[in-house]
């Protein structure tokens, strides 16, 4: 098996408010950081919708202070 480096995680910030959702282009109320580098936004609605899928793929996430993300039990 060969090795796979993974970079260091960055730490996620809120989301900006001017950050809009990466499927609808709403307003973003979280961002996932994901192990391969980069990170993808979503509003609220997206953001509950694919909880279980970005759990598996996510390092980091910041949720908005207002909004409370499904899949943050699921990162435990």
């Amino acid at each position: 098996m060969t090795p796979t480096l993974t970079p260091p995680t960055e730490l996620a910030t809120e989301t900006a408010a001017n950050e809009r959702c990466d499927r609808c282009s709403a307003a973003a109320k979280l961002k996932v950081v994901l192990a391969g580098g980069g990170d993808l936004m979503f509003c609220g609605h997206h953001a509950n919708k694919y909880a279980e899928d970005l759990v598996k793929i996510a390092v980091d996430f910041a949720a908005e202070p207002d909004f409370t993300w499904r899949g943050s039990v699921l990162m435990k």
